[in-house]
């Protein structure tokens, strides 16, 4: 056993070991102000340090003017109230962005190698304000970085994870007269579908586009995937604007700049007219119209590849290329339509599609074409937009295989080429299949200053008597080829204006054919041979030839040569055709070459207008021709009739055969 030391001894180690008084008092202070720190700690306190740090990192004032809070643990949460980050400094707004509270999870291990991991940023209403700047290269998202040591290697943070809560983006740019305003909030991802994505956004806004209203919903990317500008940002969105509807599904690449992307775009309005405003492609009015296909952008290049779809009642589809690099946009397209409604072309000439049960038009159409019904006049006046003809250049191929025109069946077919430049538009070619013939044509239009100067070169050959009139029965059984030219000069804005103005020449002829004999005898009103073949039965009478020759001197047409030769009855005609008031004044004088009672051979007189045609006798021949009638009948009955016979004096023209070769 260890022998006891004195008491003595005992107090004598005990004070050995006792803390000298001085560091007691240091000790006990020190416990108390870690008490009183623990009691008074603010993490407010690193609001300032904070604020200088992300200015640092921005080139921009940042201010927390709410609470600043932290919570330690497994993951560190950091939470700020009343946010703000100050714009760029040509910006006329102050505030590039603010929001009411924002929490950031941060992963602590990261923090010993100085790296910043968020694992989750957590925003609540917050409010983003995005512009281009003035001059047009960049925006108020590209900061001017006082740290430049902040550039260098790899980046120092990493966000994993963003969450909004009723959130706002506005996009400006000035120049092009836009303005977005979107509200954003985030939606649970499918983590099946898409292991480890983003929350994307539901979205829905409103603004201006190239000053056109606009209205737009549907879903986004989350807003993290805008900080790589290199990544394709998927969206899924429908836009309206007016009467016009896109709707995309795809990628953008850097969507600020607009430069690249990749979609599915659906796209139907009521006139590809409004587009211009929209695209500034200087499209022709047309019908309602919907067409999808797949929308391309490689910086100035566009392309709309492999899309269908309807334009009223025909069926489009084909490519399109805009290349925006130049001065104006270059229009390049390659069409084709199985089946065209002729009807539907009428916007090229400043008229409305048809409007009746079966047709498509719009509601402004609509409108239109009741003025036109109304009006007296056949031929469109509404002017041409010169500044849309010089806003853009286009080289436009399209062919229709079929087309479908009830009021002219005969047309069949057509290939068109399009190349307008610097105002500077050809129809090179614009051919037709007419009636088992061809209708080529080639039309310039200088719309390079007021007036429109305009130049007609057309060609028909080989068109069909009987085809060319398939739906009258007068015409079965007929034969013949029509051909001529049409060259023709006009200056006006209009269509009529055109015509009105017109110089040029117009011929058209046919050589030997065949037609009914009830047509040659109703054209002289021979009444007796004409109810003989209505009660028994039809012959056809050979033809040696027809043929119309105008001369056409500021807008009239006048005949120099018109005649129908058959060897029943020739037909010889004079008069005009005024073109800018759409009158008839022309005078057909049938001579038979044959014997026939009851024969009232009058010149017929073609009057009215191209929309109402008249066709009567020469009321003055007929009236003396009457009255001798009566005055022999008076004294003989069967005498009357000797004022009906014809002696035929008709003779043979000199047809020479040059057309419908």
């Amino acid at each position: 056993m260890e022998p006891r030391l004195p008491a003595t001894g005992r107090m004598r180690r005990l004070r050995q070991w006792r803390p000298a008084r001085r560091t007691g008092i240091v000790l006990g202070v020190m416990a108390a102000a870690l008490l009183l720190l623990l009691l008074l700690w603010d993490w407010n306190w690193f609001k300032p340090p904070l604020e200088r740090a992300v200015g640092n990192a921005t080139g921009r004032e940042f201010r927390i003017d709410g609470d600043l809070d932290v919570d330690l643990g497994r993951t560190i949460t950091v939470s700020a109230d009343r946010l703000r980050l100050a714009n760029a400094p040509w910006s006329e707004q102050e505030r590039m962005g603010s929001a009411e509270r924002v929490e950031i999870d941060i992963a602590p291990w990261p923090l010993l190698a100085l790296r910043l991991r968020m694992k989750e940023v957590r925003a609540v209403r917050p409010d983003i304000w995005l512009e281009t700047a003035p001059q047009g290269s960049g925006g108020n998202w590209t900061f001017d970085k006082r740290d430049a040591a902040q550039d260098s290697g790899q980046p120092r943070w990493r966000l994993d994870r963003l969450w909004i809560e009723d959130g706002r983006l506005r996009f400006t740019d000035a120049a092009d007269s836009t303005d977005i305003d979107i509200r954003l909030a985030s939606i649970a991802a499918d983590t099946k579908a898409r292991p480890g994505a983003e929350a994307p956004v539901a979205v829905e806004g409103s603004g201006h586009w190239r000053g056109v209203t606009f209205r737009l919903e549907g879903q986004a990317a989350s807003p993290l995937d805008l900080a790589d500008t290199d990544t394709p940002y998927r969206i899924d969105l429908d836009a309206r604007a007016g009467a016009t509807r896109a709707s995309a599904t795809g990628t953008l690449t850097n969507p600020f700049r607009f430069q690249t992307f990749d979609l599915r775009m659906q796209l139907s309005g009521q006139d590809l007219e409004h587009l211009y405003p929209l695209l500034g492609l200087a499209l022709p009015p047309s019908p309602p119209y919907r067409l999808d296909g797949r929308l391309l952008r490689n910086g100035d290049l566009w392309h709309y590849e492999g899309f269908e779809g309807k334009v009223g009642d025909s069926d489009l589809g084909g490519d399109v290329k805009v290349d925006v690099t130049g001065t104006r946009p270059v229009f390049t397209a390659r069409l084709l339509s199985q089946r065209l409604d002729l009807d539907d072309l009428a916007g090229f000439l400043g008229a409305p599609p048809s409007t009746g049960p079966d047709e498509t038009a719009n509601t402004a159409q609509q409108a239109q074409a009741e003025r036109l019904a109304a009006s007296p006049r056949l031929l469109p006046d509404t002017p041409y937009d010169l500044a849309k003809l010089n806003a853009m250049d286009a080289d436009v191929r399209w062919r229709a295989r079929r087309i479908h025109a009830p009021a002219v069946p005969m047309i069949e077919d057509m290939d068109a080429h399009l190349l307008l430049e610097s105002g500077l538009l050809r129809l090179d070619p614009l051919n037709f299949g007419v009636a088992g013939g061809d209708v080529r044509a080639t039309i310039r239009m200088n719309a390079r200053k007021a007036p429109i100067d305009t130049r007609a070169s057309i060609a028909v050959r080989g068109v069909e008597l009987p085809r060319l009139f398939a739906n009258a029965e007068l015409a079965q059984g007929s034969a013949g080829r029509i051909g001529g030219d049409i060259k023709v000069r006009g200056s006006g804005n209009s269509i009529a204006a055109i015509f009105g103005s017109a110089d040029g020449d117009i011929a058209l002829g046919m050589g030997r054919g065949r037609v009914s004999n009830l047509v040659m005898e109703l054209a002289g009103l021979d009444v007796a041979e004409a109810l003989k073949f209505l009660l028994t039965k039809d012959r056809q009478v050979p033809i040696r030839c027809a043929f119309a020759d105008f001369g056409v001197e500021d807008g009239v047409m006048t005949s120099r040569a018109l005649a129908f030769d058959s060897t029943d009855t020739i037909i010889v005609g004079e008069g005009t055709v005024n073109l800018a008031t759409e009158r008839l004044d022309l005078l057909l004088k049938p001579r038979p070459k044959d014997r026939s009672i009851l024969t009232l051979r009058s010149p017929l007189r073609v009057g009215g207008t191209f929309k109402d045609p008249s066709f009567r006798p020469d009321m003055g021949a007929l009236g003396l021709r009457g009255a001798v009638a009566l005055a022999l009948g008076s004294i003989a009955p069967p005498a009357a009739l000797l004022a009906t016979f014809e002696t035929g004096p008709g003779e043979d023209s000199d047809c020479g055969g040059q057309y419908a070769r």
